[in-house]
Order: structure tokens, then sequence, then C-alpha cells
């Protein structure tokens, strides 16, 4: 089976853009892949400084990823810092990529620009997700729109260091990015979004749920006049309703007489039913921690005996000689 592979950071809860924008895919692709799925602890250090919390939001994810139909039988579900392999193979990297590559990522000018403290890991990030990605050969990556760009960094590092080194030995993976729900909007009306703090968590209480959805930014426009039918609300409500539902909900804003907060409402019922089970799976398995716990230590075995294989070979190609293990 070709191997899919894919982290979500622990920088905070998880929100329904990142359901739609990876995690979904994750689930979705795990019959026919190898699927490898990690939390990105380390990449969240980039941003996150209070250990408690990162070590609650750990727990967290690997709950999400549980609860949402991830089966540790049929994936591989695991903690990046316990594979030190990940930065062996990060500084192997770091020496063939140019800082131009690193200033030129979005994510980096965006984030600075908005004003969010910046740090080596920040410029960094593209190098160490190149080594997430490429030590395990992954084929396939799911990823949200927003990290297309490193993913192709990604692939202009593992060409540069097979060219350097006269070399085909990483693979150059590929994105997989679903467009219909390629960017999530927020309550705001921006991507969904943890640093901007526009999101809705779909495994909320229920009461912090609707405040979320209630929070949506809408215009002006009076309760009985005709509303613009693809507003965010629209928007959001199209990711868990099929083509029927949405232009229902298209037909009430056109006619009048219905207002932002009726829409809000229809969007908090269809989020609830959609993610029941998966809540109701995510309370048992809050109650069975070790078994959540040992989820993670066997899943970051069996990744890190692969990534000890790959590193130990990278070394050897770049010259080193002490490959102890």
């Amino acid at each position: 089976m070709k191997r899919s592979l894919s982290g979500i950071q622990p920088s905070g809860i998880l929100h329904i853009g990142n359901y739609f924008g990876a995690m979904k895919q994750f689930v979705d692709l795990q019959s026919d892949y190898d699927g490898f799925y990690f939390i990105a602890d380390y990449h969240s250090l980039t941003s996150l400084t209070k250990a408690e919390t990162l070590k609650e939001n750990t727990y967290n994810i690997v709950l999400d990823y549980l609860a949402i139909g991830l089966d540790p039988n049929k994936s591989t579900i695991f903690l990046q810092s316990n594979v030190p392999e990940h930065t062996e193979l990060t500084w192997l990297l770091s020496n063939i990529t140019p800082i131009g590559l690193l200033e030129r990522g979005h994510s980096y000018k965006d984030k600075t620009a908005k004003g969010i403290p910046s740090n080596t890991g920040l410029l960094t990030y593209p190098v160490l997700m190149a080594a997430d990605i490429l030590i395990y050969d992954s084929d396939l990556v799911p990823v949200g729109k927003d990290q297309k760009q490193h993913l192709e960094m990604a692939r202009d590092i593992a060409m540069k260091f097979n060219q350097q080194y006269g070399v085909e030995f990483f693979k150059l993976p590929e994105p997989l990015i679903l467009d219909e729900s390629a960017i999530v909007p927020g309550t705001d009306g921006q991507k969904m979004s943890k640093s901007y703090n526009n999101t809705i968590n779909m495994f909320a209480t229920k009461k912090k749920l609707k405040e979320q959805v209630m929070s949506i930014v809408t215009d002006s426009t009076p309760l009985e006049e005709p509303k613009n039918p693809n507003n965010n609300i629209a928007k959001l409500y199209a990711l868990f309703n099929n083509i029927d539902k949405q232009n229902e909900l298209k037909d009430k804003f056109l006619a009048g007489n219905f207002g932002y907060g009726h829409a809000k409402t229809e969007l908090l019922n269809s989020i609830l039913e959609y993610f029941a089970a998966a809540r109701e799976k995510r309370e048992a398995l809050e109650k069975d921690i070790d078994y959540v716990k040992d989820v993670l230590n066997e899943g970051s075995k069996k990744a890190r005996a692969i990534a000890i294989e790959k590193i130990k070979k990278a070394k050897e190609i770049v010259g080193l000689v002490g490959n102890i293990y």
C-alpha cells in the first residue's frame, strides 16, 4: 500500500477547519493507504509556551483522532517528539535549504505581518515539516490549502538533497487537498484558525458550541429583507448538509423573513447531528486514558522503527560514520 502521512499541531483545541481541511481525509484514506498520522508537538513550540497546555492539548488530539474514526489497527497514530530522528533529519536538510526559500513562506510572512513574535522555529518550520514527511517515504500528504506551499518546499528540499548527493533517496510526496473545503471560513469570515481566535470547536460543550456559532459575523440586513445566500453561515452549513438542504437554506435567505439567528440555529443543529456519534465515542475514551496512551506509545514505536532505518541511510549518504543504534 502507498503511504499517507499528515500531522496536526497541539497548539490549541481542534476545530471544524482542522476536521474538513485534513482530519476527515485521514479517516477516508485509511482503508486504501498505510496511514501515518501524528501529533506535531515540536511544531507547536513555535507559538505555545505553557507546558501544561501542551500536555493537555496533545492528549486531546489523540482523543479527537480516535473519536472521528481513525483506527489504530489500520493507521499509525504517533507523537512527533517520540521519534527523535525527525529532528536529526531536520539538521541534515537544513544544511541544503536556502534561507530565501524559508523567508518566502506565506505562513511565516503572514504571521509576522500580524505581529506574531518571530523566532527561528517559525522560520525553519518548513524544514522540520519536510523531515516529518520525507523520513517515512510518504506518497500522499492530506493537508489544508494553507499548507500547500510547505509541501512544495518539502519537494524542493528532497530534490535538492537527491541532486546534491547524486541519489534517488527521498520520494517526492503529493498533496491531497479537498477543493470544496480547502479553506473553511471562521466566525469572522477569515480562514478558520486558532491563531485568529475565530474557530468553531466540534467537541466543545453544547453551550460553548452555541456561543461560537452565534458569534458568526453577519451584516445588518433587516429580518424581512432578502439576504446574500452565499454568506459565511451558508458556506459552513454546506459542509454538513447535502445539496438539497443547502438549496433550501439559500431559498430561505432569498425569500426574506428569515434572520441570521434562524440560520445559525440550523447550522448549530447540523454540527451537533454530524458529530453526535463522535462526541459519544470521545466521552467514552476520556474514561479510558490508559488505552489512549497505549495507542500513542505503540504507534510511536512503529513509526520510530521506520525512521531509524531511513536516518541511518541518510547519514551514510552525507558521509557521517557514527551510526550507532
